[in-house]
C-alpha cells in the first residue's frame, strides 16, 4: 500500500499560546474532513511533508504543529535565550487543546511518532473528550525506565560509544540521571561547552540507531542540533514532567502513562510497532496495548525505530485509512 502524493497545506498560521510561545501550525487535505493531528518526535524534532502522506487527502483534514520550541515556532530552544521552564508536558498539552478550539475543531484523530506517542497517550488520557482515535509508532511511554534505557541500557550494546558518551561528563556525574547531567552542560554558560555536549549527545543517539557517529543529516546544522539536544535532555532529565520521579534510572518503573492506560478505554487505537525497536525490551507496547481496551498492536517484522521504513508505512496507512470512515 503505497503513500499518498505529497501536498501543500492550504492554510497555517502562528498561535500564540501564552508565555511568550508561539505555535506554528498548518492544515492540508480535505477541509471538509476528517480532524487528524500529528504529534512529531523528539522531543526536539519537528513536523515535515512526510507526515501528512500516511492520510488520504480526500478523507481526512491534517493538522501538523511544531511543538513549543521546536521548528518554526518561536523563540526557538535553539537560541539560548529561551526560557525552557515554560516548556513542559502540560504545556504541550494546552497548547493542542488551544490548537483544536482555533481551528474549530470537535474531536480529532491523534497520530504519534516516538514522543509523540507519549504526547498523544497522555493527552488522550486527559482530554478523552477531545480524541476520536490513537494511531501510535514507535512506541513510548515516556517512563524513567525508558529512558534509562535509552541511555545507561543500551551502553552494553554500544560499548564504544556508550564510553566517548560518558567521557564528555564530570566523573562524578557519570552514574545518576545522564540526560539530566548532559543538560546541566547544554545550559551552561560557556558557548563552548554547550556547543561540545550537544554534539556529544546528538553522537550518542546516532549510535544507537546502529549508524555510525553523526551520519544523520539534520544533526550536522548546528542549530537543530542544540535545539533538539537541548529539548531531549531537558525532558528526559525531568522525567518527561510526567510525575516519574525524574531521576532517569527507572525510578518509577512503568510510569503513569502505562498506570494509567485503563482510561483510553472507549477510544479505539493501533499501535505500529517494529520487531527490533529497542524499546521492546522493556516490553512496554505490548503491556499498554493489554492494558487499553479497544487497541490493536501490529508488530512489522526487521524493522526498529523507523516510521519511515516502508513495511511500518503500509501499516500505519491501512490503520488511517481504516479510521477514515470513523465519523
Amino acid at each position: 500500500m503505497p503513500l499518498y502524493p505529497e501536498i501543500e497545506p492550504y492554510d497555517h498560521g502562528m498561535l500564540d499560546v501564552g508565555d511568550g510561545n508561539r505555535v506554528y501550525w498548518e492544515v492540508c487535505g480535505n477541509p471538509r474532513g476528517k480532524p487528524a493531528v500529528v504529534l512529531h518526535g523528539g522531543p526536539g524534532s519537528r513536523a515535515n511533508a512526510w507526515f501528512p502522506r500516511l492520510f488520504d487527502p480526500e478523507a481526512y483534514r491534517i493538522v501538523l504543529l511544531d511543538q513549543r520550541g521546536c521548528g518554526r515556532s518561536t523563540p526557538s530552544a535553539s537560541a539560548y535565550e529561551t526560557d525552557m521552564s515554560v516548556n513542559t508536558t502540560d504545556h504541550l498539552i494546552a497548547d493542542l487543546e488551544l490548537l483544536r478550539r482555533h481551528l474549530g475543531i470537535g474531536r480529532w484523530l491523534v497520530w504519534g511518532v516516538s514522543w509523540g506517542s507519549a504526547l498523544g497517550l497522555r493527552y488522550a488520557q486527559t482530554h478523552p473528550e477531545s480524541v476520536t482515535e490513537l494511531v501510535l509508532t514507535g512506541v513510548a511511554t515516556g517512563s524513567d525506565a525508558e529512558v534509562a534505557l535509552l541511555t545507561r541500557g543500551l551502553g552494553q550494546f554500544f560499548p564504544e560509544a556508550f564510553e566517548r558518551f560518558l567521557a564528555e561528563l564530570p566523573e562524578d556525574e557519570r552514574h545518576g540521571n545522564l540526560p539530566a547531567a548532559y543538560n546541566r552542560l547544554i545550559e551552561s554558560p560557556d558557548e563552548a561547552v554547550r556547543i561540545r555536549a550537544a554534539r556529544a549527545w546528538t553522537d550518542w543517539e546516532t549510535a544507537i540507531a546502529a549508524q555510525p557517529p553523526r551520519s544523520v543529516p539534520r544533526y550536522e546544522d548546528p542549530l537543530f542540533r542544540y535545539g533538539f539536544a537541548r529539548t531531549v535532555t531537558h525532558y528526559w532529565g525531568n522525567g518527561h514532567f510526567l510525575g516519574d520521579g525524574g531521576d532517569g534510572d527507572g525510578g518509577d518503573g512503568d510510569g503513569v502513562v502505562l498506570r494509567d492506560a485503563p482510561l483510553l478505554k472507549g477510544i479505539p487505537g493501533t499501535l505500529v510497532q517494529g520487531s527490533l525497536d529497542p524499546g521492546n525490551l522493556l516490553g512496554i507496547v505490548w503491556r499498554l496495548h493489554h492494558a487499553w481496551p479497544g487497541s490493536e498492536l501490529v508488530l512489522v517484522d526487521d524493522v526498529g525505530h523507523d516510521a519511515g521504513a516502508p513495511d511500518m508505512a503500509e501499516a500505519l496507512v491501512a490503520a488511517t485509512d481504516r479510521y477514515a470512515g470513523n465519523g
